[in-house]
């Protein structure tokens, strides 16, 4: 798959073209350019290990602990950092209803992913693995929240873990 970053969101998509669109943003300024070189690249290997097709958005932002835990807080009703946070477009709520009748060359928008730099760089630690694979883990975790998988029941984490798991050994993030 095709992957544009989009850091202006002035991106240009021919039409019919297979591309995932990231907006990316740093607002840490910690990550190195081979940290986010290889989350572009990971979350195009996801996409195309998911089999998606199309055109596809999400956007995602690279902050520190005190901001995903106002995040948290407001969003989530959670008053404490966490390490990765999801905000998927296709969830409904439970007032709201489906968009019907779009046209089919429309963007999949699939929606935001909040990473802490801080709570990857404890877990790397607390893990006994690298950062990068920290960093990959937690993306390709809210990536797999953002196309409708979660880990609410034991069923459901064992499917979406053992997913993460493949898609990182395939890519070759492997854990230590």
């Amino acid at each position: 798959m095709k992957i544009r970053v989009i850091n202006d969101r002035q991106g240009k998509k021919k039409k019919g073209e297979k591309v995932l669109d990231l907006i990316f943003e740093d607002r840490t300024n910690g990550l190195s350019s081979k940290d986010k070189e290889m989350l572009h690249e990971l979350l195009g290997f996801a996409a195309d290990y998911l089999k998606l097709t199309g055109e596809i958005d999400l956007s995602l932002t690279i902050v520190n602990d005190a901001e995903i835990h106002e995040i948290n807080k407001t969003y989530r009703n959670i008053d404490r950092p966490t390490d990765v946070i999801s905000f998927a477009i296709e969830d409904l709520g439970e007032d709201e209803l489906a968009v019907m009748g779009l046209p089919e060359d429309m963007p999949r928008e699939l929606g935001d992913l909040f990473i802490s730099i801080d709570k990857t760089r404890e877990q790397a630690a607390d893990y006994g693995h690298s950062f990068e694979r920290e960093l990959g883990f937690l993306a390709v975790h809210g990536f797999l929240h953002l196309n409708g998988y979660d880990h609410l029941n034991e069923a459901d984490e064992k499917e979406m873990f053992g997913l993460q798991k493949e898609i990182l050994d395939a890519y070759g993030l492997k854990r230590a």
